[in-house]
């Protein structure tokens, strides 16, 4: 397979060595509006450098975009003009408008197009799917969710993030969408700017709490943060009448138990996410491949990146207004 890489940044050159070690990837193509950056990660992968016109043009057998989020529906829409099967980073856009646009095209001509939600493709959270699907949770009475970064991000990167809630805890929407197999009915959320005074310049946060309500009934409480000394915490925790069940917890989890007795964490924190789901990312973007050969069925939507981030906009609008929000009311 030809596959075009559309953005050699952090998690572009992540995916450039994941896509070269893939048997099937005979050619990697690698682009980037920074050309030096580019022809940079080619370089260390083996691959082709070329711009992102050129690298579209090519007609390569798929493409996987990994650029800034400010260009993810721009790429998106010239994949489909040119009919390529096609795997974007979340989000496919920050607003509600463009993002349906790009879907509602997607379905229409009937497109391919993987969204990267990579906890769907972590052992943890699919057993933990499996048990809830089993029935061997019994009745699910609450969840807990845990979304803790080891370090902030750069300020650059903080306005064009989309904030806390569409940016960090938009993979915890998916997942709790997936994991529960419900539906987010209605969100109390809060944020605060706790020790990074960058967020606030740009009106966010690097504190959040939510409590939230499945259709169901289900009760759902998460946390999240920007910093934590620790490493890198992601944890999901399930409690039903039958069993009760974490995801994330091991060995690594950056947590400390200070009861008498309890030894400390065997290993260090996860550093980052490409650790911790590490796995995730390289199941995620074989399925794809074989999504893009057609043998395969599409994972992640854009309809359900769309889910997720019609949540994340309730989230936004529940701190700004300060009240409940249901989901309904994103339309």
């Amino acid at each position: 397979m030809k596959v075009a890489l559309l953005g050699a940044g952090r998690i572009g050159t992540f995916h450039a060595t994941t896509l070269t070690a893939h048997p099937d990837v005979e050619t990697l193509i690698v682009a980037d509006v920074d050309e030096a950056r580019a022809a940079a990660v080619a370089q260390q992968v083996g691959g082709q450098a070329m711009s992102i016109d050129a690298a579209i043009g090519s007609r390569p057998d798929a493409v996987v975009i990994a650029a800034a989020t400010s260009a993810h529906a721009s790429l998106i829409t010239a994949c489909l003009d040119a009919g390529l099967p096609t795997f974007c980073e979340k989000p496919i856009a920050l607003t509600w408008e463009d993002s349906l646009a790009i879907v509602d095209r997607v379905e229409q001509q009937s497109g391919v197009l993987q969204i990267g939600f990579q906890r769907r493709f972590d052992p943890g959270y699919a057993e933990a799917k499996r048990m809830r699907e089993q029935g061997e949770l019994g009745t699910l009475y609450s969840v807990r969710i845990a979304g803790h970064d080891p370090a902030p991000p750069h300020e650059e990167y903080i306005p064009a993030s989309g904030g806390i809630f569409r940016d960090l805890h938009i993979h915890d929407f998916d997942i709790l969408r997936w994991v529960t197999g419900g539906e987010v009915e209605e969100i109390y959320a809060l944020g605060t700017v706790r020790a990074f005074e960058q967020f606030a310049r740009y009106g966010d946060v690097d504190t959040s709490a939510a409590v939230l309500q499945m259709a169901d009934g289900v009760l759902v409480a998460m946390t999240g943060g920007r910093h934590d000394p620790r490493g890198y915490d992601i944890r999901m925790e399930l409690f039903g009448s039958r069993e009760s069940i974490a995801v994330g917890l091991d060995a690594h989890t950056p947590l400390r138990s200070v009861e008498p007795g309890v030894p400390p964490p065997s290993e260090p924190g996860y550093r980052d996410f490409t650790v911790r789901f590490g796995h995730a990312y390289r199941a995620e973007l074989a399925h794809f491949l074989e999504l893009a050969r057609g043998r395969a069925q599409n994972p992640c939507t854009g309809r359900d990146a769309l889910e997720a981030l019609r949540i994340a906009i309730a989230a936004d609008r529940s701190r700004a207004e300060h009240r409940p929000v249901r989901v309904a009311e994103i339309r």
